[in-house]
């Protein structure tokens, strides 16, 4: 009798697997996905993929990089904004850099995120025709950040140092730092691989403007790494230099960008914000000759 009830109940057991193994395995994933391929929603579900000349190019959730083979930005194109994932908009390494306001000093295979920012605002403006400097960033495009060693007070500040070192601008690249003199100590080019955070490590501001001409978003990865969105002052400050590689009138290609800029979500939610890869997939259709 024993035996038969275990029969049962093991038998209603895999009846019970097979129909929810029907029914939940095959039935409600093929019911999502027809319901996913309905006309208003086929587009997101798979992928959001846009297509130039019939072949996928990228999504338009996901940004990609407009460079060379070399690295360096296409002067025809608008460029997106950093990335830290992998290479660049990995979609398999998706992540941020994870470093934070206090990383302002550079180490030997890693440079910290003030560098990161300064280089990176100084390429920027390069590439398109303007200032780069920021606050806390030296001439060079580094970190504007100085050592302080000697004695400390009660609040473990040195008041009176007996040695000061650019810590980001190694002795290798330059032999006269951003600043000569600091609190009547001249200032000494960093020793490549020593350590001088045993020192009082001081940020300095320097002359730079508070509103930089190169926007955050053009110094700043993302927290995915994968933002295909830059703000429309990004986008703004590269429209001339588009319009001079293509050939054509700023304005045509302020009418594109203002074209491809979307507004906040629901009217309230984020930041006004440009796609970058159906703006130039735009340029490259409405004026071909220039691509």
């Amino acid at each position: 009798m024993k035996t038969a009830n275990i029969a049962r109940q093991h038998w209603a057991a895999v009846r019970a697997l097979l129909v929810l193994t029907v029914l939940l395995g095959f039935g409600y994933p093929a019911l999502v996905w027809l319901i996913a391929q309905a006309p208003p929603l086929s587009g997101k579900a798979d992928g959001s993929v846009l297509y130039a000349d019939g072949k996928a190019v990228g999504s338009s959730l996901i940004g990609q990089q407009f460079t060379d083979a070399e690295g360096n930005a296409l002067p025809r194109y608008f460029q997106s904004r950093p990335s830290a994932a992998g290479d660049g908009y990995d979609p398999m390494a998706t992540s941020a850099s994870n470093l934070g306001p206090e990383s302002i000093v550079d180490q030997v295979d890693k440079p910290s995120l003030l560098t990161l920012v300064c280089s990176r605002s100084a390429a920027v403006g390069e590439l398109d025709g303007v200032s780069g400097a920021r606050p806390f960033c030296t001439g060079g495009g580094v970190g504007a950040a100085l050592s302080l060693i000697g004695p400390r007070d009660a609040a473990g500040n040195v008041a009176h140092p007996t040695r000061v070192i650019s810590v980001n601008e190694p002795c290798a690249t330059t032999t006269v730092p951003f600043l000569a003199v600091y609190k009547g100590v001249r200032v000494e080019c960093a020793t490549p691989g020593q350590d001088y955070r045993v020192g009082q490590i001081v940020p300095i501001r320097g002359a730079a403007p508070a509103d930089p001409a190169v926007p955050a978003d053009a110094v700043t990865a993302s927290g995915s790494g994968l933002d295909p969105h830059i703000s429309p002052a990004y986008a703004e400050l590269q429209v001339d230099r588009v319009a001079a590689a293509r050939g054509i009138d700023p304005g045509q290609v302020r009418a594109l960008v203002t074209a491809h800029t979307d507004g906040r979500t629901l009217g309230f939610l984020g930041e006004p914000r440009v796609d970058v890869l159906a703006l130039n997939l735009a340029l490259d259709s409405t004026y071909p000759t220039g691509s």
